[in-house]
């Protein structure tokens, strides 16, 4: 038996559960009632520990340990390119499953890159990576995320892209839709990095499984050039499926870059109440102390929203 086939027997025998995660993960955010529940709850982006991933510090199939047993978070966010060369692997996929189980954590969404541009000009190439983003949305559904994050690349105008993006994110999120697996874009540069542009995209896909990931630093829309990120965060919050806290350096336990309590209020006040994924991209201090600053700053301002 090839290996294809066996990925696709070992993913069929878990579709039964597949219809429920977009109901729970997703439509559950915006219904618990913020008085009965926390204003968010926190969750870990792997890209948080990415400079000890690349350099064989850490594994990959710790990432579930390392996020309850040194952090005290129950909840993680996958990134694509620290088990590329496993997602065709049922074996491997079982093994980061039952990490997770074991560790009661949750498997929110894998972050996508690498598989070609959504937007692509190229009719063709459109098609293939929109194809190439199928055994991440297998992967997804097994694991028991709610989302992939993939990124709205294109090329052209400003209008050209945007119809190109929202014609290649409207094809995945259609092949997504059956395995119970969402589409959400976050601002990674470019255009994307635009609140009004990535706004319009999601306005011309115009389908309840696409959404958005607002990610609070990624806002440089071209080399010395920024997009106000509180403006862009509220643009992009009516579509959020998913939110990263970007952090890059912290002074007297305050993020230097974003007022973590403005921020937390526009996300709030869009009526969020979901998982909020801490993304520690700082050099200084180390990945583990950036990671645990960051909480800390998150919780605070959790209780200051509260109160």
């Amino acid at each position: 038996m090839n290996a294809p086939v066996t990925r696709r027997q070992f993913f069929a025998s878990t579709g039964a559960l597949a219809a429920g995660f977009a109901a729970t993960g997703i439509v559950g955010q915006r219904a618990v009632a913020a008085e009965k529940q926390p204003p968010y709850r926190i969750s870990l982006a792997e890209w948080s520990l990415h400079r000890g991933l690349f350099a064989g510090k850490l594994d990959h199939l710790d990432f579930a340990k390392i996020a309850r047993e040194e952090f005290g978070i129950d909840a993680i966010e996958y990134v694509n390119q620290f088990f590329k060369d496993n997602v065709a692997d049922p074996k491997y996929l079982a093994a980061i499953k039952q990490r997770g189980e074991d560790h009661g954590v949750k498997s929110l969404l894998i972050m996508v890159d690498g598989e070609g541009k959504l937007g692509d000009a190229d009719e063709g190439q459109r098609r293939q990576a929109i194809e190439n983003h199928r055994k991440w949305v297998e992967a997804a559904r097994f694991l028991g995320c709610h989302s992939i994050r993939v990124n709205a690349a294109s090329s052209g105008s400003d209008q050209e892209q945007q119809e190109r993006a929202a014609d290649g994110l409207r094809r995945l999120t259609e092949l997504a839709a059956p395995y119970g697996i969402s589409v959400i874009v976050e601002n990674h540069g470019g255009l994307s990095s635009n609140g009004e542009w990535l706004a319009g995209v999601m306005k011309k896909v115009d389908h309840p499984n696409c959404g958005t990931l607002p990610d609070f630093g990624n806002f440089r829309t071209a080399p010395g050039e920024w997009y106000d990120r509180y403006k862009g965060v509220e643009q992009l919050m009516p579509y959020a499926k998913a939110v990263s806290a970007k952090s890059h350096f912290f002074a007297d336990g305050r993020e230097v870059y974003t007022d973590y309590h403005r921020m937390m209020k526009i996300v709030v006040d869009a009526g969020y109440h979901g998982y909020v994924g801490i993304e520690w991209e700082g050099r200084t201090p180390d990945e583990f102390a950036g990671i645990r600053l960051t909480k800390q700053l998150l919780e605070t301002v959790r209780d200051e929203l509260s109160a």
